[in-house]
């Protein structure tokens, strides 16, 4: 016992067992020795000159003079052995030589890249999610890169919004589980490790619900809706020690998230006892000022920081103005050490103070400039994101001696285009990038012959090469259509009001259809699009996102059936969009419609079918899965039993395959209404054909709380519906009675 309070003791006085100072003591010895000004400087972050991500102000020989002198903390868009290197000796030449971290959007992949974000959602497979960010980590590290600003948690269901490429989609079951996955991947066995960066739970807050879709836009809601739907991801990033938070650029309910005090200071850093750090996103500080609510940048500046950002991510603001804040008494000068010591903390963490360029290694970063192995990877990753939409006629899998097949569509032999949004930059991406037409052209027999014809460009109206495209479709046994949107369609500021295949696609499309020969339909894109006519029309369509480094050769295995598809919807497809938001976890009305086409006096449009095109969770495969009835414990519960479900799920088909097995609850009645399902919990199994697995669930009365109206988070007895199935419309529901 002695020996228990001698180490404690040690502990608790800066001091660990043996006698070494403690990170905490190590940053207070720091802070007593440095000045106001190289304190703010620690909360301050530039941009690389080379690479932006934002609007740029800056002046490269202002920033380096800056560096020298202490007054910058960090710097984004700065990669490579070499050039990190480069900066962080002109930070050691500064009073104290602290060093500096190097930030950089790391989102799908670093040198090999993993299909886009919302992509990797719809593989429902958490272990390869977090095998994904543990490769980007490494290869990002290797490259000198300490931090990245991912995972994006925002809960979206609207899927005008072009950032829903960068995140997990419109449930917060999924997402927040999804989230921990990438944050485990990225942080690895912990901060310190060369193979692991610090990750950045974004956007706190509500982002994704963006009014209109439109990216940068007002946020209204509801605290409790702001708790139930939005929050519980971070929430879950806090408590897994997520290294750093991102403002969103949105206002909530009036206040810019940038200084909304409620959500940075009253719950990150006081009840969720947040010790990570919290940055701005690019310019969101400044940004008030057009926000209307400061009037320049030196009110932004005293907002901010007396609201809870403690990083200024390119708005100039601390800089220049923390300085006189906090003599002028407008600004706690402990508001300025919370936040250095926050950021001094991370960095001690990384082991940047003992050697501040252990991440700046050459031979680690050509170890990775190719590593197959992580190519390998992202091939498998990149065919289980896939979704089989449609298969009515079993055209797919396709047979590899098919005679004849026609690659049609603009995105047939692209390169850059398969990255993605959100994706880094190399001078080699066209030789490396493997296209859809290489990947095609690989798997067919050496008798085989696949054609192309681009038929249309991305984005306009030019209809000349229709006929060559025609043609080229009359010759073969199976066309394979590849269209959607531009790889630079979906991502930040580029919200769409119109989701529908861009330029003359769908006419390229209708137009080959007019051949009869069998038709593929492959959709690229990073988001939900509406594509009506195809789905009415076409027989055969794959979701296949944008795929990545291994692109071609990810498609290839599906459509060819190597790879038997087994990926979900991560989100609602609607129908038009004007049906959007559209998302399964609704709330019921008191006059709900009865079914798909009643429209007379409820909630519905006149001239609409109420159910989406595609719902959430849907997926099909080349096999059959068929489930038996589900088997409940007990129908009627008490208090914190546990209540065990269980379903056998038989491969009834000719491929051995995948199923995402889904289980949702709906509770009936409570003091504020409940949605009409939610999401408590997924498994992903493979079964041989022929034979059979049984699935378990359990819940909890964990599982049944919820916010009411006065933001109590608790569960109420009652009645509940317990539904399994294989999407979240096809579903088998049993209900119990659950009492307190």
């Amino acid at each position: 016992m002695k020996k228990i309070y001698f180490i404690l003791a040690f502990t608790v006085f800066g001091f660990n067992a043996f006698g070494q100072k403690t990170i905490d003591q190590k940053v207070s010895e720091l802070l007593s020795k440095m000045t106001l000004e190289e304190k703010v400087g620690q909360l301050v972050q530039y941009s690389g000159f080379e690479y932006a991500t934002g609007p740029q102000n800056s002046n490269s020989a202002i920033v380096l003079e800056e560096i020298k002198k202490g007054k910058v903390g960090s710097m984004l868009n700065v990669a490579g052995a070499e050039e990190t290197k480069k900066f962080q000796e002109l930070a050691l030449k500064s009073r104290l030589k602290i060093p500096l971290l190097f930030g950089q959007d790391v989102i799908h992949g670093y040198r090999t890249t993993f299909a886009v974000n919302l992509g990797q959602a719809a593989s429902w497979d958490l272990k390869l999610i977090e095998k994904s960010e543990r490769i980007a980590a490494t290869e990002a590290s290797a490259y000198g890169i300490h931090w990245t600003f991912a995972p994006m948690v925002d809960i979206a269901r609207d899927p005008r919004w072009g950032r829903v490429m960068e995140g997990s989609g419109e449930d917060t079951y999924l997402g927040m589980q999804i989230g921990l996955a990438r944050i485990k991947g990225f942080q690895g066995k912990g901060l310190g490790n060369l193979d692991a960066i610090m990750a950045c739970a974004k956007h706190f807050a509500a982002y994704g619900a963006a009014v209109g879709g439109r990216d940068y836009n007002s946020v209204d809601m509801s605290l409790r809706q702001l708790h139930e739907t939005y929050l519980p991801p971070f929430k879950a990033a806090a408590e897994a020690g997520v290294a750093t938070f991102m403002n969103s650029f949105n206002d909530i309910n009036g206040i810019p998230a940038t200084a909304n005090k409620y959500i940075l200071r009253n719950l990150l850093k006081d009840q969720w006892n947040y010790k990570g750090f919290v940055v701005s996103d690019w310019g969101s500080i400044g940004e008030m000022v057009p926000h209307g609510y400061a009037k320049d940048n030196k009110e932004a500046a005293e907002k901010a920081i007396n609201a809870g950002t403690d990083m200024d991510m390119e708005s100039r603001a601390y800089m220049a103005e923390l300085p006189k804040l906090v003599k002028e008494g407008k600004v706690d000068p402990k508001f300025i050490d919370d936040a250095t010591r926050r950021i001094l903390v991370k960095k001690f963490e990384m082991g940047l103070f003992d050697d501040p360029y252990r991440f700046s290694n050459e031979k680690r970063q050509k170890q990775q400039l190719n590593n197959q192995e992580n190519r390998k990877f992202g091939r498998e990753f990149g065919s289980k994101s896939i979704v089989l939409l449609k298969n009515e006629k079993n055209i797919l899998p396709l047979s590899k001696s098919t005679k004849t097949v026609a690659l049609i569509g603009p995105f047939g032999k692209e390169t850059v285009a398969n990255h993605g949004f959100w994706s880094i930059a190399f001078k080699d991406d066209n030789q490396r990038i493997v296209t859809q037409f290489d990947g095609i052209k690989n798997q067919l027999d050496k008798n085989s012959t696949l054609l192309y014809a681009k038929g249309a460009n991305v984005d306009d109206q030019d209809k000349s090469m229709f006929a060559e495209a025609v043609e080229t479709a009359k010759k073969a046994d199976v066309v394979i259509m590849t269209l959607g949107e531009g790889h630079a369609m979906s991502g930040e500021a580029k919200s769409r009001s119109n989701i529908h295949f861009s330029g003359v696609q769908e006419d390229l499309l209708k137009e080959i259809a007019k051949t009869g020969k069998p038709i593929v339909l492959m959709i690229n894109t990073g988001r939900p699009l509406v594509f009506d006519w195809a789905a009415d029309n076409i027989s055969t369509i794959v979701y296949t996102w944008w795929l990545g480094t291994e692109a071609g050769n990810s498609i290839a295995d599906v459509l060819f059936g190597t790879v038997n598809p087994g990926g979900k919807l991560p989100m609602t497809f609607p129908r038009t969009e004007g049906q959007i938001p559209v998302y399964y976890n609704h709330y019921n009305t008191g006059r709900p419609a009865k079914n798909n086409t009643d429209r007379n006096y409820v909630s519905a449009y006149i001239d609409l079918d109420n159910d989406p095109k595609f719902p959430f969770g849907y997926g099909l495969s080349y096999t059959q899965f068929k489930y038996s009835e589900m088997n409940i414990s007990s129908t009627n519960l008490k208090g914190n039993q546990t209540l065990n479900i269980s379903v056998n799920i038989s491969n009834t088909g000719n491929y051995d395959g995948e199923e995402v097995v889904q289980l949702y609850i709906r509770d009936l009645f409570g003091k504020v209404v409940r949605p009409v399902k939610e999401l408590k919990g997924f498994q992903k199994v493979f079964i041989k054909k022929g034979e059979s697995k049984i699935i378990n669930f359990t819940l909890t009365p964990e599982n049944l709380k919820f916010y009411d109206d006065e933001l109590n988070y608790d569960w109420e007895a009652g009645k509940f519906d317990i539904m399994v199935g294989t999407d979240s419309q096809n579903v088998q529901t049993k209900r119990i009675n659950w009492e307190k």
